[in-house]
C-alpha cells in the first residue's frame, strides 16, 4: 500500500496517500494517474527554488518507485490462483447412491422410501433425532424403512468409535438396535468396561462380543460406512438422506416435504433410491 508522503501539499496535486487503486477501476487507468501525477510535480509551482526543485525532483522519484512496487504487487495478485472452497457437505441438489449393504434397518425391504442417517454414539444432536426418526417411521409404517450408518467424529468425539464397534458386535448375536439404545440412552459412560456392562445386561455372550469387538470384520464394517459418508460429502452428523437425497430441515414437515412427492409419482423410477454415486 503507498504511504503519504511528507512533501508539501500542492492544491491542485492530490496527496499520493490519499489515492487507493479501486476494485472496478482498471489497473492501468490507475497507475497512469500517478504516473501523471509523478511528471506534472516539476511544473506544478513556477515560483520554486533551485532547493524546492530538488525536493520535487526527489519526491517525483519516490513516487516511481512506489508505483513500480505497486505494478509488482498488482501483477502477483492476477496470477495468483484462488484457494479452492472447502465442501461445505452433500449437494441438496443431487441424489446420492447410498447402498443399504448389510446395515441394520427398520421397516419393509420392499418401501418405496429409504431414509438414510449417518450417525455418532456421542454426538447429542444424534441422540436428539431419535424420536424424529420414529416420528417419521410412524407417518409412513409401510412406506418406508429407516437404515443406520456409522460416522464416528473420531477427532472430537473419542469414544464414538468404540461405540459403533460395540453395535456391530452386538448386532451379530441379534441385537444391534437393543444395543444402539442402549449407547444413546448412555453418552456420557462410553468406556469400555461400561461398554462391556451394557453387553452384560443385554444377555450377550461376552466372550465373543469382545472377540467381535476386536475382530477386522467388525472394524470393515463401521470403516465401509464411513467411507461410504465420505464420498457423499458428509461432514458432520446426523446427516440424513431420504432416498438419496439430503433432508434438510431435520422435522415431520421436512421429511414430508420430500417423501409426499416421491410417492405421488406413478413411475417406478421415481420411487426408489437413486444417485448418481
Amino acid at each position: 500500500m503507498l504511504t503519504r508522503l511528507t512533501a508539501p501539499a500542492h492544491p491542485l496535486i492530490p496527496q499520493l496517500g490519499d489515492l487507493k487503486p479501486s476494485r472496478t477501476a482498471p489497473r492501468h487507468a490507475f497507475a497512469c494517474l500517478l504516473l501523471i501525477i509523478a511528471t506534472a510535480l516539476p511544473l506544478a509551482g513556477c515560483d520554486q527554488n533551485r532547493d524546492g526543485l530538488n525536493e520535487v525532483r526527489e519526491q517525483q522519484r519516490q513516487i516511481l518507485a512506489k508505483l513500480n512496487e505497486l505494478e509488482q504487487k498488482l501483477d502477483r495478485a492476477s496470477t495468483r490462483q484462488p484457494a479452492a472452497a472447502r465442501p461445505s457437505g452433500p449437494d441438496p441438489a443431487r441424489a446420492y447412491n447410498l447402498p443399504v449393504g448389510n446395515s441394520p434397518s427398520k421397516g419393509p425391504a420392499e418401501a418405496p422410501i429409504t431414509i438414510v442417517e449417518f450417525s455418532d454414539y456421542q454426538c447429542p444432536f444424534c441422540a436428539r433425532s431419535e424420536p424424529l426418526i420414529g416420528q417419521a417411521l410412524a407417518a409412513y409404517p409401510t412406506q418406508a424403512r429407516f437404515v443406520y450408518k456409522h460416522f464416528p467424529l473420531v477427532s472430537i468425539h473419542p469414544q464414538a468409535m468404540p461405540a459403533a464397534l460395540a453395535a456391530v458386535a452386538a448386532g451379530r448375536q441379534g441385537k444391534f438396535w437393543e444395543m444402539h439404545e442402549m449407547l444413546f440412552a448412555n453418552q456420557r459412560a462410553l468406556a469400555p468396561e461400561q461398554i462391556k456392562e451394557y453387553a452384560r445386561k443385554l444377555g450377550l455372550d461376552l466372550p465373543k462380543f469382545e472377540a467381535d469387538l476386536a475382530s477386522d470384520e467388525v472394524k470393515a464394517a463401521v470403516q465401509e460406512d464411513m467411507a461410504l459418508a465420505q464420498r457423499a460429502g458428509v461432514r458432520g452428523t446426523p446427516t440424513i438422506f431420504v432416498n438419496g437425497r439430503l433432508l434438510q430441515a431435520r422435522s415431520l414437515e421436512g421429511f414430508k416435504e420430500i417423501i409426499e412427492p416421491i410417492l405421488k409419482t406413478p413411475s417406478p423410477a421415481g420411487r426408489t433410491p437413486r444417485g448418481d454415486g
